[in-house]
């Protein structure tokens, strides 16, 4: 008896390692036993019992795939209901792969972006794959605007309906943008990039849209469009946020975790031919680059004396005031250049059309110059790669969003009189009429000439200064060009100009409805310049950045415009009252109006029904509800917190254990004298 449970013993023990040999036909015995019939309900499961037991069975491929065939082949007696589930479970996997595979062929500029990330990457790489999400965000913005406000203020108009009459003074009602007479082809020019003339009263622009009597009411239609258009918007950012966080997170937010998800997720198996193997060596070479440049940058700091530390921090605080004086100095410049444009918008020709450009010149001069002196304060502060790019983010952030509130500052107090709408120029129609008649339009014309100067500033730099800066580099070998050399690809400068032009369309959207359209366009162009003058003119960056954490940040900054531009429409929509000459608003005292208007006109059952969802009977409920699936979330995100604490413990522990088992294994062997295996242990 003893030696039979022995041998079951040795048999138990030795299970797993039989399972992994090879099986030979001498010794049937040992064959890992499979069933070949299985029933109805693992097919249910999508077969992934079975597939997991092939898996783990230790056969030869070839056996493996014998046994898949003849479980194909096998017909198991089902009943109807079954036989109707496993259809429709097969006829959802089969669409299910077929929805991926268009979405994958869909996926747009694919192969560009691969080849991107390969020779410049992960950090160029996510400024093109934010570009991306930006045209595609900018797209169905669109569609959402056009299905709700272009299409039927089309309709409304083919059908010839009667207006609304507005009330209010007659000078308040004057407002004629049309040009009289004969225009020249010049003018015609001038008005396309200033937005004026021809452009002002187009569907381009709020003034167009009118109040119209029809069953379909256009003025809440153009609220709520607005509405949703912001709630799009920021569901589609919170959602790519929750995406980007999971990386950070998996990666560990630092460099080991970082360095872990290379090295054992980072290769791509689908990689085909030489050129894309080469493009992800690459890519991988680069992310290890920034781990190890941060981890140097790190052991540096930490060998720091304590004088020299504080003599870094006395450095850092005086650069930082440095920094915020470069910035109020363009914050002011662009006070200046507005109300100075604004006093000269009368002016024809080309001299008015600098005046109107004049605010983008000057906030586009103060976008370029004061974030490469930001830069050169960077490089005195020393710190770590990322932190960097972060505090350039930062002022350029508050740089270029600053202004744009300065700018909508100086506008609105000279449309509002400085705020007394009841004295001066503003008594009569509660705005400035006789400078603003259609003070929306006005602004939708700034942020339409932000968007087009914009484009024009990225076009004129690629043909004008960075075509010419390859040219010289490469044809000229002189010390001055050497020093000189190819440019990097900055990414963010390049960022911010992305996030700043989306801000200024979110800003304008509601006076210039067609600016998404407009703003797809332009980052479709700026893709392939940016592509052109990337392959074209830069070189690899000395100084790359992890784009794990960077991409978090990016969309951080993009919710932070879009909150910029919401407190513009709320003020706009809640504050100033509307032109009494154009929009759909005309005859409302402000544009918020309308929905209580609408409200009221509604039946005494929807009355009741929207009363009671604002009323404390259900929404402290669903208050209550709310905070207690908050507190389950947050306490589930805690209980895998710690989870994921005491696994990197373990994994500590065990690797601390490993060592000291090494170390014990080689003073044993010197004690003994043995020699050392080629094989290791």
């Amino acid at each position: 008896m003893e030696p039979q449970r022995q041998n079951s013993s040795y048999h138990g023990d030795q299970q797993s390692l039989r399972l992994r040999q090879v099986s030979s036909p001498a010794s049937n015995q040992n064959h890992p036993h499979f069933n070949w019939n299985p029933g109805p309900e693992e097919d249910e499961v999508d077969g992934s019992e079975t597939q997991q037991d092939l898996r783990t069975l230790g056969l030869p491929m070839g056996l493996k795939r014998a046994v898949r065939q003849v479980q194909q082949m096998k017909i198991p007696v089902v009943s109807s209901s079954d036989s109707w589930k496993l259809k429709r479970t097969k006829t959802l996997r089969t669409i299910k792969a077929r929805g991926r595979e268009v979405l994958s062929f869909l996926t747009l500029w694919k192969k560009t972006l691969q080849k991107i990330g390969g020779n410049f990457g992960g950090g160029v790489k996510s400024y093109f794959l934010f570009l991306r999400f930006l045209v595609v965000l900018n797209f169905f913005s669109f569609l959402l605007i056009g299905g709700f406000i272009l299409i039927p203020s089309i309709v409304l108009t083919s059908v010839d309906t009667q207006l609304v009459n507005s009330t209010g003074q007659e000078e308040c009602l004057e407002y004629d943008p049309n040009p009289q007479g004969l225009v020249l082809f010049y003018d015609y020019l001038l008005d396309l990039l200033s937005g004026t003339g021809f452009m002002e009263y187009s569907f381009l622009f709020y003034g167009y849209y009118s109040m119209k009597d029809s069953s379909y009411s256009l003025p809440l239609a153009y609220l709520l469009t607005a509405v949703f258009y912001f709630a799009f918007c920021l569901i589609c950012i919170i959602v790519r946020m929750g995406t980007a966080a999971r990386v950070t997170v998996a990666t560990g937010g630092g460099a080991v975790g970082n360095y872990s998800s290379i090295v054992f997720t980072g290769w791509d198996y689908g990689c085909l031919g030489d050129r894309a193997t080469k493009l992800k060596q690459n890519n991988i070479r680069y992310q290890l680059q920034v781990d190890l440049e941060e981890e140097r940058l790190k052991q540096q700091a930490a060998a720091l004396t304590a004088s020299q530390k504080l003599l870094l921090y006395s450095l850092r605080v005086s650069m930082f005031f440095v920094a915020v004086g470069f910035i109020a100095a363009a914050l002011y410049g662009i006070f200046v250049a507005t109300e100075f444009s604004q006093g000269r918008s009368g002016d024809e020709g080309i001299l008015g059309l600098v005046f109107e450009y004049l605010p983008s010149i000057i906030i586009t001069a103060g976008n370029f110059v004061v974030p490469l002196l930001c830069d050169q304060i960077a490089s005195v502060e020393k710190y770590p790669p990322t932190v960097t790019i972060i505090l350039a983010l930062l002022r350029a952030v508050v740089l270029r969003l600053a202004g744009l509130i300065v700018l909508l500052s100086t506008l609105w107090s000279q449309i509002t009189c400085n705020g007394q709408t009841t004295s001066g120029e503003c008594q009569l129609c509660q705005y400035d009429h006789k400078n603003y008649p259609c003070w929306e339009s006005r602004i939708g014309q700034e942020m339409y000439k932000l968007t087009l100067f914009d484009l024009l500033i990225n076009m004129a730099t690629l043909v004008l200064a960075e075509f010419p800066r390859r040219l010289l580099v490469d044809s000229w070998s002189n010390k001055l060009t050497q020093w000189v050399g190819r440019q990097e690809f900055v990414v963010p400068a390049n960022v911010l100009g992305l996030v700043y032009g989306q801000t200024v369309v979110w800003t304008g959207t509601l006076f210039c409805p067609l600016l998404p359209l407009i703003n797809t366009i332009k980052f479709i162009v700026l893709f392939y310049c940016k592509k052109l003058t990337l392959f074209q003119n830069c070189r690899p960056a000395l100084k790359t950045f992890r784009s794990t954490t960077s991409n978090f940040f990016f969309l951080l900054v993009l919710l932070l415009g879009l909150g910029i531009a919401t407190m513009v429409m709320i003020y706009s929509v809640a504050q100033i009252h509307p032109s009494m000459a154009c929009g759909p608003f005309r005859s409302l005292p402000n544009i918020w109006s309308i929905v209580p208007n609408s409200f009221y006109s509604l039946s005494d059952v929807t009355q009741e029904f929207l009363f009671f969802i604002g009323s404390q009977a259900f929404s402290i409920p669903l208050f209550t509800l709310s905070c207690v699936v908050m507190c389950y979330i947050i306490a589930l995100a805690s209980v895998y917190g710690k989870s994921v604490a005491l696994l990197r413990a373990q994994l500590k522990a065990e690797g601390k254990d490993k060592q000291f088992l090494v170390k014990q294994y080689e003073k044993l062997r010197q004690q003994l004298q043995m020699p050392e295996q080629s094989g290791g242990l």
